[in-house]
């Protein structure tokens, strides 16, 4: 459809995140003059410090599990020695070149996302913007703040995303103590890494170091991993981790970091200490929203600074919205994506569809990946939503049987009676492409029959969705449906 205006649009846009180059390249799509501010680089942290360097990293991983695990289906690697008989070689990771690769990648994707701004007629630039008004954003252009430029605009979108949470008494080095951005600084993998924090940061890197060949050492303040995820996800999580040679340390919470020599030293509120080639601190982040002018502009902060926004993006100022992780929505890329382009379409008076946190689907790329879309069984067991739950084994799935993979599950919800599907968990490789189904199923509110008459390519993975949703074709209105 196209959007008609009597005049043409201004919309000014802080921070080139995922949030911010949708809000860009929609609202040049709608016909706006479009300017955007970015100070690091267009993609921001996602693309050049976090989920694209990360994701990489993590990929990089996933290859070396597969040589490793390759004798499992038969595949044997050897090269003949000195005396003419084969010996198993070594699989060797060269960390340098790795880190080298996977910026390479990510300065590649920031310019392939400020060449499609340019294409769409965005105005870039460079530098650190605050707001002087509602309707205006002063930018700082040279060293030192000795130039500016001014920006007005009917719409101001903020994505300015969020940093690395610092503890006083575990301040980064960007040596041996480290945050998630510094970690591509490293040439060789660390002998042991101790990792503080135990959410999807710490459990993805976590996991990735471990199967690049260092000890880990996860600190975790709860009782298991990714507290707030799936249960059976986290537990199988646990296992593999353990399986793999990691030390876990739960309901363990670090009081202090400190550099000591070559090494790190991690001390637990309980007194006991661990001492580790590096230590990379998972505990959170900031919003970048410090020195902004929001408040003074009137836009509604929280204590923890992040910026209060509505279904649609909007904050308490009507002409500004904000996108991504500096808000008080779900901080994932996809979202910042949606809300920026969600932003623009309110503004400028497109079809909005608010959204709905029960519809987002996520994933956490740990080895098996663990995804999830909708109402977690959690919430059946608290009495917040009625409905189902139904787990199937990946282990009966006949495709995994043949790939080798021993850990994961299938888990459907569906609401008692209707059978209408209103959530889902995946724990398996790949489990990112898989959950996709899920979601559409969700979004769609399609029931299990409906799933299930789809036909899948047998054999595969998704093969076990509608083997899940046949399994559920009656719905007992009086049982859990769950099997162990």
């Amino acid at each position: 459809m196209s959007v008609s205006f009597e005049r043409t649009q201004s919309v000014a846009i802080l921070g080139g995140g995922p949030g911010g180059y949708e809000a860009a390249l929609a609202a040049a799509q709608l016909g706006a003059d479009v300017t955007l501010i970015e100070r690091a680089g267009v993609g921001g942290s996602a693309v050049l410090t976090d989920v694209v360097p990360s994701k990489s990293l993590i990929a990089t991983a996933d290859a070396a599990v597969a040589i490793s695990e390759a004798s499992d289906l038969g595949v044997q690697f050897f090269v003949r020695g000195g005396d003419g008989r084969p010996s198993k070689p070594q699989v060797a990771i060269n960390l340098a070149a790795v880190n080298k690769r996977l910026l390479a990648l990510a300065r590649q994707q920031s310019e392939d996302m400020r060449a499609a701004l340019i294409e769409a007629g965005v105005r870039i630039i460079a530098g650190h913007g605050r707001l002087e008004s509602r309707t205006a954003v002063v930018v700082s252009t040279g060293p030192g703040g000795t130039d500016f430029d001014r920006v007005e605009a009917d719409t101001l979108v903020v994505s300015v995303g969020a940093s690395p949470r610092e503890l006083p008494n575990a301040l980064p080095d960007g040596e041996r103590i480290l945050t998630w951005t510094q970690l591509y600084n490293m040439t060789a993998v660390p002998e042991h890494l101790i990792v503080v924090g135990s959410g999807v940061t710490g459990a993805e890197f976590a996991s990735a170091y471990m199967n690049l060949g260092a000890k880990v050492t996860l600190v975790s303040s709860r009782d298991q991993v990714l507290p707030g995820e799936d249960a059976d996800g986290a537990a199988v999580l646990e296992r593999v981790f353990q399986r793999g040679g990691m030390t876990l340390l739960a309901k363990a919470r670090a009081d202090r970091v400190e550099r000591i020599g070559d090494g790190v030293r991690v001390t637990l509120s309980d007194g006991r200490t661990i001492e580790g080639s590096h230590c990379l601190m998972a505990v959170g982040s900031i919003p970048n929203t410090a020195g902004l002018g929001l408040e003074e502009a009137g836009v509604q902060l929280t204590e923890s600074g992040h910026i209060r926004v509505n279904r649609v993006a909007r904050t308490s100022v009507p002409n500004i919205y904000a996108a991504g992780d500096c808000t008080t929505f779900v901080p994932l890329a996809s979202v910042a994506s949606m809300q920026g382009r969600m932003a623009v379409f309110h503004a400028m008076g497109d079809i909005v569809i608010p959204l709905d946190r029960t519809r987002i689907s996520a994933n956490i790329f740990t080895q098996p990946e663990i995804a999830a879309v909708g109402w977690t069984e959690r919430d059946i067991e608290d009495g917040v939503i009625e409905g189902v739950v139904h787990k199937l084994p990946l282990v009966a799935n006949a495709r995994a049987k043949m790939m080798g993979i021993k850990d994961g599950f299938i888990k459907l919800i569906a609401r008692h009676g209707s059978g209408t599907v209103i959530g889902g968990v995946i724990v398996a490789p790949k489990a990112s492409e898989l959950i996709y189904p899920l979601a559409m199923a969700v979004e769609r509110r399609l029931t299990v029959d409906q799933v299930a008459r789809v036909f899948a390519v047998y054999p595969s993975l998704s093969a076990g969705i509608t083997d899940s949703a046949r399994a559920m074709h009656v719905v007992d209105p009086n049982g859990s449906g769950q099997e162990d």
